[in-house]
């Protein structure tokens, strides 16, 4: 008799196969870069994930599954955006995790300002050369602030 498997074991991974055979990671054409590397609680990368985000001022969504060995991600966001909602998905997770990122501190939202500093931190983009860069990682130290769905 083989042993019973866990959910880590028998979830994804599944995105690069049909989820994101073509990058759709363009929510606005004269956006903005923004970069991140979606990380794991040991902090090593995730290479099979899939990052979506929502413009909700905009009425504007994208996918992106995550880079092989590297777990990068990258989108062009509208340069007006305060926030956009972001869903992640990866292997051994039976339902996404849903967070935000702020592209700017003082974005004056009831649920940045729910948060406290450390919490703040870490769903805030930083400014990356011309763009933004904003990690999410998934446990462990300056872990990512996850809602409720």
């Amino acid at each position: 008799m083989s042993p019973m498997k866990t959910p880590s074991q028998t979830v994804g991974p599944y995105y690069a196969i049909g989820l994101t055979r073509e990058e759709q990671n363009v929510l606005d054409p004269d956006g903005i870069e923004l970069n991140g590397t979606l990380y794991d609680g040991r902090g090593d990368p995730i290479p099979d994930g899939m990052i979506e985000m929502w413009d909700a001022a905009g009425k504007r969504w994208g996918r992106c599954g995550t880079k092989e060995r590297a777990g990068g991600f990258m989108f062009l966001v509208p340069r007006d955006a305060d926030c956009l909602e972001v869903f992640v998905f990866a292997r051994g997770m039976l339902r996404h995790e849903r967070t935000r990122v702020y592209l700017r501190a003082d974005a004056g939202d009831d649920v940045l300002a729910g948060l406290d500093a450390t919490q703040r931190a870490a769903v805030i983009a930083a400014a990356d050369g011309d763009g933004f860069r904003f990690d999410i990682r998934m446990q462990g130290e300056g872990a990512t602030v996850f809602f409720e769905h």
